[in-house]
C-alpha cells in the first residue's frame, strides 16, 4: 500500500496547539465545577442562591440568638383605673352658708393647706364673734385673777375669792378651746373677714360640686374630693373561664390607649370571692405606682397576666417571624453568604417572645431587622 504523507506548515502546527490547549482548559474547568458541586452537596452549608450580604447592608441588619426559656402564657383581661380609696378625701361642709369664691378647678393639683374656697356663713360668723368675746373675757379674767391673787397675798381677799377667779378664767379658756376646735373641724379660718376652706391633703381634685354664689348646707354632699394619685388601683374583670388561671401575686402588664407604647407592670394583690351581680365577673385589684400621674381615674386598660406553663422551648423575638402562606418563617444566619429561609413551628407568643416547637435549635442566629428584604431575595432565588 502506498502511504501518503501530508506536509504540515507552521500555521497548521499553531492551530493544532491551540486546539489541544482549549481542550485541556475546558476539561480542567469541568473538574473544578464538579468538585465544588460535590463539596456543596456533601456539607449542606452552601448558599445555593449565590446571595451575599454586602458590607453596607450588613450594618443595617440585626441578629438574635435563639435561647431556651420558660414558656409563658398571656391571659388577656380588661380593667379600669381607679383612685386608691384609702387616699381619697371628700370634703363636706359642716355648716350652712354661701360660697363667696373658689380657687380651684377639676383636675388641679393642690397642696395640703392650700385655700380652695371662701365661705360666708352665719353659723361661722357667730362662732367668730363668740371667739372674740371669749378672748376679751379671758383677758378680763386674767386681770381679775392677778388682782385677787395680790389681795389674797396681802390678806384682803379670801382663798375662796382666789379659787373663784381661777375657775372663771379656766371656764372661759375651755370655752375658747371648744370654739377653736369647732372652727378647726370645719377646716376653716377667719382670715380677711371670710372663712377659708383649705385642702385637707395634697393631691388632685377629682370631684368639684361648688361654684361662686352657691348655697351650701351641712347635710349636702361633698363640696370637692381630693385624691392622692401617687398610687392607683387597676380593677380587673375576670370571667369564669379564667378563674383557675389567675392568683394573687401574679405579674401583669398593663397598657392604656393614652400611652400605647408604654407598659405598666404590677402584681395582683386581691381577687374577690364573689361574682359581680351585674357584670358577672370576679373583680381583682392591681396596685400600680403612679409617680408621674400618667394613670388617671376612669381610664380603661388592657391587661395581660403572665402564666408559666411549666415547660421550656427555643425562644426568639416575634420580630424574627415572617408570616407567609399561612406559615411562619425565619431567616437563619450562618454567615454573610450563608443564609437560609427556615419554616418555624410556633408553639405560642407572649410579650414579644415566640416559643417554637420545631425549625430552630438553641444558639442558632436569626435576622430580626430588615429580614423581609433578605427573605424576598432568598425566596426569589429558590433558597
Amino acid at each position: 500500500m502506498k502511504r501518503i504523507y501530508r506536509n504540515n506548515t507552521p500555521a497548521d502546527g499553531k492551530r493544532n496547539f491551540l486546539a489541544f490547549f482549549s481542550t485541556v482548559a475546558m476539561s480542567s474547568m469541568l473538574l473544578v465545577f464538579s468538585a465544588c458541586h460535590e463539596s456543596r452537596e456533601t456539607t449542606g452549608t452552601g448558599n445555593s442562591s449565590g446571595y451575599c450580604l454586602d458590607t453596607a447592608f450588613r450594618e443595617k441588619i440585626q441578629l438574635e440568638t435563639a435561647r431556651i426559656r420558660p414558656v409563658e402564657e398571656g391571659i388577656t383581661l380588661t380593667g379600669i383605673v381607679e383612685s386608691n380609696p384609702d387616699k381619697v378625701v371628700p370634703f363636706s361642709s359642716l355648716v350652712d352658708g354661701v360660697i363667696s369664691g373658689t380657687h380651684f378647678s377639676l383636675g388641679d393639683e393642690v397642696n395640703r393647706g392650700q385655700v380652695l374656697a371662701e365661705v360666708q356663713s352665719s353659723e361661722l360668723n357667730n362662732l367668730k364673734s363668740e371667739r372674740k368675746s371669749l378672748e376679751s373675757g379671758i383677758a378680763v379674767a386674767e386681770r381679775e385673777l392677778r388682782s385677787v391673787r395680790s389681795m389674797y397675798e396681802d390678806g384682803i381677799a379670801s382663798q375662796k375669792d382666789l379659787l373663784v377667779a381661777e375657775s372663771e378664767l379656766k371656764t372661759k379658756q375651755a370655752a375658747l378651746e371648744n370654739v377653736m376646735a369647732t372652727l378647726g373641724l370645719y377646716g376653716s379660718s377667719s382670715e380677711n373677714g371670710s372663712f377659708l376652706v383649705k385642702s385637707p391633703v395634697s393631691g388632685v381634685i377629682t370631684e368639684k360640686n361648688v361654684a361662686t354664689g352657691m348655697r351650701i348646707s351641712a347635710d349636702g354632699g361633698p363640696l370637692f374630693t381630693v385624691a392622692d394619685l401617687s398610687e392607683v388601683w387597676v380593677l380587673l374583670n375576670i370571667y369564669a373561664g379564667n378563674v383557675t388561671k389567675l392568683h394573687t401575686g401574679q405579674e401583669v402588664d398593663i397598657k392604656t390607649l393614652s400611652y400605647p407604647d408604654e407598659v405598666f407592670s404590677g402584681t395582683i394583690t386581691y381577687i374577690s370571692q364573689v361574682f359581680d351581680s351585674e357584670e358577672r365577673v370576679l373583680k381583682a385589684r392591681v396596685v400600680i405606682p403612679n409617680k408621674d400621674h400618667k394613670l388617671k381615674p376612669g381610664m380603661s386598660a388592657d391587661i395581660k397576666a403572665k402564666k408559666d406553663r411549666g415547660t421550656q422551648a427555643v425562644t426568639i423575638s416575634t420580630r424574627a417571624l415572617i408570616f407567609d402562606d399561612n406559615r411562619y418563617f425565619a431567616v437563619v444566619y450562618r454567615g454573610d453568604c450563608d443564609l437560609e429561609v427556615r419554616e418555624i413551628e410556633v408553639l405560642g407568643k407572649h410579650n414579644h417572645n415566640a416559643y417554637t416547637s420545631g425549625g430552630l435549635e438553641e444558639n442558632e442566629q436569626v435576622v430580626v431587622k430588615n429580614l423581609l428584604l433578605i427573605y424576598e431575595q432568598l425566596k426569589g432565588s429558590g433558597s
